[in-house]
């Protein structure tokens, strides 16, 4: 499929069956990978209309009148950094250029709105990578060079979408569960 077939449009605080669809899979699609982040439906839906403030960005992928996508984003450093959080994809339709369409259209919008750098925090919370379930101190740098993707984890997504693995905070989310910072520019330099 390669993302055709879908629309991406922004998530509007009147739309409460999108609202509900995004709460639900954000839940569902997160159960494994960060099972603390939301796990109940409540925390899903809190999270979807915290996006919905003025100054941030909530975009969805729609299909045949589903979500099937969300991203959303948040000006940080004023504005001239955007913090990515969260992006989740359907598994259904997962590597079908749903995730890669969603990237590349919050770029636009924040490049729009004066933005030059986005970043993200990729949790490993159940143990993705090799960075889970080991003491990073007092070192973290040098087990960060040699980080291994395990089970599918998202950084290498990121990767392939131009971020660059810049930091890690060991234990961020518990001990042994680290959050991954990738950072992307995406203004033109001195521009």
């Amino acid at each position: 499929m390669n993302g055709g077939g879908i629309e991406i449009v922004d998530l509007l605080p009147t739309q409460s069956a999108y609202l509900r669809q995004t709460a639900q899979l954000l839940v569902e699609e997160f159960r494994e990978m960060a099972p603390d982040a939301w796990p109940t439906f409540e925390d899903g839906l809190q999270e979807v209309q915290d996006s919905l403030y003025p100054d941030r960005i909530s975009r969805i992928a729609l299909e045949s009148g589903a979500v099937v996508g969300w991203i959303g984003s948040a000006p940080q450093y004023n504005g001239h950094t955007w913090e990515l959080h969260p992006l989740v994809v359907a598994k259904s339709h997962q590597r079908q250029g749903v995730g890669r369409r969603l990237v590349q259209d919050l770029e636009i919008l924040v490049q729009q709105r004066g933005g030059r750098n986005l970043y993200v925090g990729t949790d490993d919370e159940a143990g993705f990578t090799s960075l889970a379930g080991i003491d990073l101190y007092p070192d973290p740098l040098n087990h960060l060079a040699s980080i291994q993707n395990v089970k599918g984890h998202p950084f290498e997504f990121y990767q392939k979408m131009g971020f660059a693995i810049v930091g890690v905070i060991p234990d961020a989310n518990g001990f042994g569960k680290p959050d991954i910072f990738m950072a992307k520019r995406i203004g033109t330099e001195g521009g």
